[in-house]
């Protein structure tokens, strides 16, 4: 007899599927190990900043690290998406890229240079583009039609709540070992080998049956609306650089280094507080509105970090910045993944990181060329400036949907 609290319904692919805590089996797995792998990813990132600075890495050489990190490896994120289209398979590449993390992070510890945080920070990132498109796709693959959404919000959720922990952990190995940035990394190993463990072991595979499986993928493929989409996402992220520089502003205006990791988790709090239900009313009102509204509080949001030189401001913007966040990265993810067929998603979802993840490094050197250059205020008035026109880009989007009917695909 089914347990009364295991409720069973059917994924978009037909096969059913037994709730956790009113969630999809896959959905709560995959969030945990999110949670897990975040937490260690954050206890590292929550100060590589002020560690870089410890190893007289200048403003400028620390977005170059995180913008080349991230870009170089993004490539990956459209390859590994498109590969696990074509053999109907994702959970491989979730194991491998997770393995990337878990073992590559304690790393960190033993560097002496920042070229060297530059190299294990790269062949780390690598195994995030490995496994990026690949669980979303599961992700979407394992929710129900009207429920993309939410599951995206939990995972948002989930992953915030590791950021949240990380930066936690940080600070109190800090407290205890005061200045001592390499114990803290090598700490960092214990959630990543968790995270590993729970999606080798409680993670299922949602298979595609094979006559859905992708074949030849040309650029007609794909709707016009994606593309469009694709082209506001590059001028926003343009404007979005590495949020290293948040927590290097926070320095700047005298927050003590040991702090530094909580300021980071006020962000991260207010994301997962608002994740879910952001998810759930994005489901009922439509995902472009909630895009506007948090590409508007991004503007708003970096115009405050430009202006400001007071500490009790600045908690606030973080605060917001969680709201933004929450409002929009796991909001754009499921717009993708309706806006494009599910037999091409993995494909079409890897294209989205792809792009976000390469834009993050002409963004990032900008930023820190304008904040080595002129001031501390700089980059973030030209993060809020290209938020704003991406924001009114965006409405525009939103109207043109209206008044025409939706394609998922091009033909």
């Amino acid at each position: 007899m089914e347990d009364k609290n295991q409720k069973t319904i059917f994924s978009e692919n037909g096969r059913k599927v037994k709730k956790i805590l009113g969630l999809e089996r896959n959905i709560f797995f995959v969030g945990t190990t999110s949670f897990l792998t975040d937490t260690a990813t954050k206890m590292i990132y929550a100060i590589m900043p002020l560690f870089l600075m410890t190893l007289g890495a200048t403003k400028t050489e620390l977005s170059l690290i995180e913008g080349l990190a991230e870009s170089t490896a993004s490539v990956l994120k459209a390859l590994s998406g498109w590969w696990s289209d074509k053999i109907g398979k994702n959970k491989p590449f979730m194991i491998i890229g997770y393995a990337f993390t878990a073992i590559l992070s304690p790393l960190f510890s033993i560097v002496t240079s920042p070229l060297h945080v530059l190299i294990v920070r790269f062949i780390e990132r690598v195994g995030k583009g490995i496994r990026t498109a690949p669980r979303d796709s599961l992700i979407a693959g394992s929710s129900g039609d009207n429920t993309k959404g939410r599951s995206f919000g939990f995972h948002k959720a989930m992953d915030n709540s590791g950021a949240i922990l990380g930066p936690l952990l940080a600070f109190g190995i800090l407290s205890i070992f005061p200045g001592d940035y390499r114990k803290v990394f090598m700490f960092a190993a214990i959630p990543g080998l968790l995270g590993l463990i729970s999606i080798i072991f409680f993670v299922k595979e949602a298979k595609k049956e094979q006559e859905g499986l992708l074949g030849r993928i040309t650029l007609k493929d794909f709707s016009v609306k994606y593309y469009i989409f694709l082209g506001i996402t590059f001028i926003f992220t343009l404007g979005n650089s590495t949020d290293a520089l948040l927590l290097i502003k926070a320095s700047d205006i005298g927050v003590k280094d040991a702090f530094i990791p909580i300021i980071y988790l006020i962000f991260n709090s207010v994301s997962v507080m608002f994740s879910v239900p952001a998810g759930i009313l994005s489901d009922k009102i439509g995902r472009e509105k909630l895009i506007i509204f948090g590409y508007l509080l991004y503007s708003s949001i970096y115009f405050g970090f430009g202006k400001t030189n007071s500490q009790g401001v600045l908690i606030l913007l973080f605060a917001l910045y969680g709201l933004y966040s929450a409002a929009t990265d796991g909001i754009q993810k499921a717009l993708v993944s309706d806006l494009i067929d599910k037999r091409k998603r993995g494909t079409g979802l890897g294209l989205y990181n792809c792009l976000v993840g390469i834009t993050l490094l002409p963004a990032s050197v900008i930023a820190g060329l304008l904040y080595d250059h002129i001031n501390n205020r700089a980059p973030f008035y030209y993060g809020s400036i290209m938020a704003l026109v991406a924001a009114l880009l965006m409405l525009l989007f939103y109207w043109k949907g209206k008044t025409k009917p939706n394609q998922i695909s091009g033909n």
